[in-house]
């Protein structure tokens, strides 16, 4: 009598059909490519069951030899708390039709290749372990047979990081926006001779703000988690509210601005937060690279049918470190910066499509160039 499913086929291969199908996968050339790569990788048969299974598995597993895990399927191999719930195994169980997994190798015994994430739970001594992993499936044919490369990539601790970062940003954000609305109250109602100190309070606590959101930014935009919002935005006000804001930044002390306001009428179509966010890193690394008492030109004007932002200061970038300026972490104002110029290029590129770059000569100093397009598509 066959065993019972509630989802894929319960049949498995005997024992002498899945010794010969694991000699298929023994070439040596194959068995050190499949070696050689940084995930998980098994090959699976019509019936779900490994014939193959690469290095990096077995050390995980601390084996020599891939004979315990032969006719495993990949359920079994993890020890979810599914796979033993039914007679049949791994696939077979209600559980298993939300499994993408089991999903994503049906798909690559029919032929299609099939990239998912999937959660598995794992019973281990009563205590629950919970996996998230990246899998693909691709289709594979040996000898009018089909099989299944089935790739498996633990991405645990990322999801873990980020479920954290999430946490973290929405907590942080609530105390420090608390801080500036009661730094904003104490400004409204000090004495005269208490103004100065409760302005620096503010200020400071307005820049500690701005600098947590700006790091949730590129942390999304990284993840590829922002969503864009365009909007008709007037590039003279937008340019007025940045130098506003940056004005009022400590570095800005002693910095003279020279700047070339567009015309009122200059106006695109794109997403106020990210382009204010590269035009303000902009301006910010303008300043950090000037010397004291230095002037920071700015502008904005119509350019190649969209807009054109730029800063310019007197400070020559070295030739060898020209290549870099774009790449994460490169700074060379000391180790941990480098975020801004990279966030810069990543946002413009990625998210506003338009385009950053710069030119730096002696005698000339050093210009960076912003251009966005009239509309965002």
């Amino acid at each position: 009598m066959p065993a019972e499913t509630h989802f894929a086929p319960a049949r498995r291969s005997t024992l002498p059909e899945l010794a010969r199908q694991r000699r298929l996968f023994a070439d040596e050339t194959l068995v050190t490519l499949l070696d050689s790569v940084t995930d998980i990788v098994v090959i699976l048969n019509d019936t779900r069951q490994i014939v193959f299974a690469n290095r990096n598995l077995l050390s995980l597993l601390g084996e020599k030899t891939a004979d315990r895990v032969i006719g495993m399927r990949p359920g079994e191999l993890f020890s979810c708390e599914h796979a033993c719930c039914t007679a049949a195994g791994c696939g077979t169980s209600p559980a298993c039709h939300s499994c993408e997994a089991v999903h994503a190798i049906l798909c690559g015994l029919s032929g299609r290749r099939r990239e998912a994430e999937c959660r598995i739970t794992k019973r281990e001594d009563e205590v629950l372990v919970a996996y998230d992993l990246k899998i693909c499936a691709s289709p594979l044919t040996v000898h009018d047979e089909h099989f299944v490369l089935f790739a498996i990539h633990d991405i645990s601790d990322e999801k873990r990081r980020r479920a954290l970062e999430r946490i973290f940003f929405h907590d942080i954000l609530n105390t420090a926006g608390g801080l500036q609305n009661l730094a904003q109250m104490i400004l409204e109602e000090v004495p005269l001779d208490l103004k100065g100190e409760s302005l620096l309070m503010h200020r400071f606590s307005k820049e500690l703000v701005d600098e947590i959101m700006a790091q949730r930014l590129l942390l999304a935009a990284e993840s590829d988690e922002l969503s864009i919002r365009p909007a008709r935005l007037c590039l003279a006000e937008l340019m007025s509210d940045v130098l506003e804001s940056v004005q009022q930044m400590e570095m800005a002390q002693g910095v003279h601005f020279d700047v070339q306001a567009p015309a009122e009428s200059l106006m695109i179509e794109s997403d106020q937060t990210l382009l204010r966010r590269v035009m303000l890193n902009m301006l910010k690394n303008a300043m950090e690279a000037s010397p004291q008492d230095g002037c920071v030109a700015v502008g904005c004007c119509p350019a190649d049918g969209g807009a054109e932002f730029y800063t310019r200061n007197d400070c020559v970038i070295p030739e060898a470190h020209r290549w870099l300026v774009f790449q994460r972490s490169f700074s060379t104002k000391g180790t941990g910066r480098g975020l801004g110029t990279y966030s810069m290029k990543l946002l413009t590129n990625n998210y506003l499509k338009g385009s950053v770059g710069f030119e730096s000569r002696e005698g000339e100093g050093t210009t960076f160039r912003l251009w966005l397009p009239a509309v965002l598509s």
